[in-house]
């Protein structure tokens, strides 16, 4: 699905601001969905509804929302060439939109965007009542999975298995969209580099584009090349083609070049256009060897953190500001890439990382598949993970949609180089290789020019890890020092250097530690190494750092995590989880200080020298 864009064809109108707002009734009665709502209750999109208003009922409501707004096509978009859609970029976790009376699309998934044809409902100068209602139960069969359990008084209360508040509402932004009825639906674009280790190497751009509203033989695609200076580099005709591209400029980690591919349809017996789009394209490769991880042909080391999307009031809802500070720290420390933990970030997101040369590994939001893990916290016995009652069929056929629409979404940006399809699955358990295993194929059948991974679970050791095999890159979520030998670092180096050896051993494979990482609070300092305080978590991340040093498969470091962030009221959890080597409000801790020296000064990441040795 394209992004929205305005251009000499398409328009769009930004419905991002207040809007009315209600919890609905458990189940809402057909008129609920659609009655008018008074101005009294008011939200602001995007935004998680959670911790913007004081009433608790609010915050931990489980069920159907309602936002309401009206609004105005603008009188111009009066052409009969046009078509008007509404596009909501998330709607977490289900979205129902309705124009005044008359409901126009549902989606299911909280992280993806959606849209809705409403030509034949809305008039060009005319006014309509948009009502969006967002529902975020999660059971066993919603990616992520949960459960509702409904208490004595007849309250719905959330259960779900991921340690991040469970935010909902419409977090991203809402448009009013008009494109050409007869125009480009999609574009998919894939580069290669012949050469790509000479000076004078030649880029490959491989497209093809779906149109819709008319046959082939009536209209004729035209796609163009420019370079960051405006320039003219190569054309092509036709809805499929391969275009070269002499001496190209690569995108590189830390030095992003984007030329601009502009796709046109046109009219053939009029020579008029139609429609016309335009994308930023980075050309580069990306390659597993052995277990080295390339990009244009070099081996590429990943430092960097798992993140949230998650800020104070605003919960999941995207903030630029926020946005374009989180990544100035990390330019700061030296970091060169992250992981979209645990589910895919705002396309805004992706156009900003795009543009700057960050890495993303890009995840979907397959994270709790792993009934083991709050079981064994609580010392209950784990039911079976991937069962009838519980993982099951349709969890997959959710999971599988989740996978199509990442990919369709963030295929195009060049700054992706892995697909993470879920994280911390119960990977060890009877069940896992039936689930996952055509997972991974459908994976690969929708894109073959990425790597696929998934991010292992501690207790799926390598002996008992039963889809390993299945994908390219290892990454491993490891607490060593923290929830296992908690406080003792040096049985935690010990166990962190023999379990990373023994998966170097048994697959020689590319090895990303996506999750290391301890709790520190807030002005907590000890001369001891005592478990949350600042000190202890930055004596553990450079405990690792060792560790990794000595094991030559390991290619990165995504310290769990960027920033303290929110999560459910658990015992163990004050006011949400501490991990962040800033806090929530982005103020650094002491372990900074460590990143920014191994990251800045100690080693050089240079094409043929990383972690002190030569490649």
């Amino acid at each position: 699905m394209l992004k929205p864009q305005a251009n000499a064809t398409r328009e769009l109108v930004s419905l991002d601001g207040v809007w009315n707002f209600s919890l609905l009734p458990h189940p809402p009665s057909p008129e609920q969905w659609t009655a008018p709502l008074s101005n009294k209750l008011q939200i602001p999109v995007p935004a998680s509804y959670n911790d913007i208003l004081l009433d608790k009922a609010v915050h931990d409501h489980v069920d159907w929302v309602k936002y309401q707004r009206s609004v105005f096509v603008p009188r111009s978009w009066s052409a009969s060439s046009l078509r008007y859609f509404i596009r909501c970029d998330a709607a977490t976790h289900v979205g129902r939109v309705c124009v005044d009376e008359t409901l126009v699309t549902e989606h299911v998934g909280g992280y993806t965007p959606f849209e809705a044809d409403i030509t034949s409902l809305v008039r060009p100068g005319a006014e309509f009542r948009l009502t969006i209602a967002v529902n975020n139960d999660l059971t066993n069969e919603t990616i992520p999975p949960g459960s509702i359990e409904v208490l004595e008084n007849g309250r719905r209360r959330q259960k779900y298995l991921h340690d991040f508040f469970n935010y909902a509402g419409l977090a991203r932004s809402v448009w009013l969209v008009a494109v050409p009825a007869r125009g480009v639906r999609d574009v998919t674009v894939l580069t290669g580099v012949l050469g790509v280790e000479t000076a004078d190497a030649v880029g490959i751009i491989d497209y093809h584009v779906e149109t819709s509203g008319s046959d082939a033989d009536e209209t004729e695609v035209r796609v163009s090349v420019k370079d960051e200076d405006g320039n003219p580099v190569v054309h092509a005709t036709g809805s499929t083609n391969k275009m070269r591209i002499a001496n190209v400029r690569l995108w590189q980690p830390g030095s992003a070049y984007l030329y601009t591919l502009t796709v046109e349809l046109i009219d053939r017996k009029t020579d008029i256009l139609l429609d016309s789009y335009h994308l930023e394209t980075g050309i580069r490769t990306v390659r597993v060897r052995n277990n080295q991880f390339l990009i244009n042909g070099k081996p590429f080391y990943f430092t960097g953190f798992g993140k949230h999307e998650d800020t104070p009031v605003r919960g999941k809802g995207h903030d630029a500001a926020y946005m374009t500070h989180d990544f100035q720290l990390m330019d700061w420390m030296g970091a060169n890439s992250f992981r979209t933990s645990h589910y895919p970030y705002a396309e805004e997101v992706m156009e900003f990382v795009n543009r700057h040369g960050i890495v993303v590994i890009d995840q979907t939001a397959a994270v709790g598949l792993n009934l083991g893990i709050t079981s064994g916290l609580f010392g209950n016995k784990a039911p079976p993970t991937f069962s009838d009652d519980t993982i099951n069929d349709k969890t997959r056929e959710a999971h599988e949609t989740a996978i199509r629409e990442l990919i369709a979404r963030d295929k195009n940006y060049a700054c992706v180089v892995m697909w993470s399809i879920a994280n911390e699955p119960g990977s060890a358990e009877d069940g896992a290789r039936e689930y996952f295993e055509p997972l991974v194929s459908l994976t690969r059948d929708l894109d073959p020019t990425r790597p696929v991974c998934f991010t292992n679970f501690a207790l799926a050791m390598a002996e008992e890890d039963r889809i390993a095999d299945l994908f390219d890159v290892l990454c491993l979520n490891r607490y060593y020092g923290w929830y296992e030998h908690t406080g003792d670092l040096e049985t935690a180096d010990i166990a962190l250097e023999t379990n990373l050896r023994s998966w170097e051993a048994k697959y020689h494979k590319p090895i990303v530690m996506t999750e290391y990482g301890a709790d520190a609070v807030s002005g907590l300092h000890t001369a001891s190494e005592a478990p949350w305080s600042k000190e202890f978590q930055s004596q553990l991340i450079d405990l690792y750092h060792r560790v990794f040093d000595r094991v030559e498969s390991v290619v990165g470091e995504h310290v769990w995590s960027f920033s303290d962030f929110q999560t459910s009221s658990h015992v163990f959890r004050v006011d949400g989880n501490k991990k962040g080597v800033f806090t929530r409000d982005r103020r650094p801790k002491m372990a900074v200080r460590a990143l920014r020296q191994r990251w800045l000064g100690q080693w050089k990441r240079t094409p043929l020298h990383f972690k002190g040795r030569k490649i």
